[in-house]
């Protein structure tokens, strides 16, 4: 195949973060999209055409314009007359090869080459691409921030009122705190005391004075479908000494790795300052652990992730990490934690810029 071979997609925009980067609309049923000969062409739904046609450069071809009232009158279920539909555009098109993301539909891939169109996957070709944010998303990264703002700021000023005070109570209040925006919250973990040492427990039940309480918010912006990822940990009422220490350490790892966030840097290296600066500390860490030791108590998980119409994506901040690239969005999000006590988590959002970074979380790490 050529250097710039033929892209061919088949999903809808909802489940699918490879197509929704390049047709940036919610749709959500399957339709066709390729990338040939320098054209970008959406095959479609008639209800869904008018949307897509005022996106810049890329043409729209409406389902009955290869065929699709022909196939329903001669008794085709809807479901199997999109395959024949995805066939027809190949064949419109001319294509007789195409690269697909990793989870193209194994039902379209047989009826294709079946036809004689040769496909192969190349999951490594779409996920970089889409690591280099748009301008829409980066705008809706931005909005679900600042969603995740207020919520942290709403449950912050609970706990800090005192009272009785529940994950569920806490959740509550943010969620109605929230409900004007333009995003929405697929996760919200609200794990107090020993909860917080499992690193994705959702939280449960009445805090308890004393408790530490990890909040880590997962929000994603309706418009564009992009994510954004933060998390404060807290305590409920004077907090101990050992949680002072783990949120001291976390604060220091901030303060040295961040800066090193530049292109061309190296994840790999990133992750590592911030495990030696916990491993001098005395606490266990991934790269400290005997092989195949499973780690409860310390640094149990990586320092951070891509973030962008997947809330986990590349590039990973992990010992084998990829080399940033300006447009990268990322988390960096140390944690020390002990199995029967709970711990502490900071996560920052971070923008790879030309110049360096920009940080998108401005919420206080305060306790």
């Amino acid at each position: 195949m050529s250097t710039n071979p033929t892209v061919l997609m088949f999903a809808d925009t909802l489940r699918s973060p490879d197509l929704r980067h390049v047709v940036p609309l919610g749709i959500g049923d399957p339709f066709i999209y390729a990338e040939h000969m320098g054209r970008r062409v959406a095959f479609l739904p008639s209800i869904e055409v008018p949307r897509a046609r005022e996106l810049d450069g890329l043409e729209v071809v409406p389902y009955e314009d290869i065929g699709l009232d022909e196939l329903v009158a001669g008794g085709m279920r809807y479901r199997e007359a999109r395959l024949e539909l995805l066939s027809r555009a190949c064949e419109k098109l001319g294509i007789e090869e195409a690269v697909t993301p990793g989870d193209f539909p194994l039902a379209a891939a047989e009826i294709l080459r079946s036809r004689g169109v040769s496909l192969r996957t190349d999951e490594t070709r779409f996920v970089n691409r889409r690591r280099v944010k748009t301008t829409g998303e980066l705008e809706g990264v931005r909005r679900a921030q600042a969603a995740a703002h207020v919520a942290m700021k709403t449950m912050r000023d609970l706990i800090r009122r005192g009272g009785e005070v529940s994950s569920e109570s806490l959740r509550t209040a943010a969620l109605r705190e929230t409900a004007g925006s333009q995003a929405f919250f697929d996760y919200m973990i609200v794990a107090h005391g020993a909860q917080g040492a499992s690193v994705h427990n959702s939280g449960s039940g009445r805090v308890l004075p004393g408790e530490s309480i990890v909040i880590d918010l997962g929000v994603r912006d309706w418009e564009s479908g992009a994510w954004a990822d933060m998390t404060r940990t807290f305590c409920f009422g004077p907090p101990t000494k050992e949680l002072i220490d783990y949120q001291s350490i976390c604060r220091v790892v901030l303060e040295q790795v961040t800066p090193m966030v530049r292109p061309g840097a190296s994840c790999g290296e990133i992750y590592r300052r911030a495990d030696d600066i916990i491993a001098e500390a005395g606490y266990a860490t991934i790269l400290t652990k005997k092989a195949g030791e499973v780690l409860e108590t310390g640094f149990v998980h990586t320092l951070g992730h891509g973030v962008g119409l997947e809330i986990h994506e590349a590039p990973s901040l992990a010992p084998g990490g990829e080399t940033l690239v300006a447009g990268d969005l990322i988390t960096l999000e140390p944690g020390v934690y002990r199995k029967g006590f709970g711990g502490c988590r900071l996560e920052d959002l971070v923008l790879v810029t030309e110049g360096g970074c920009e940080v998108l979380t401005d919420f206080s790490y305060d306790l």
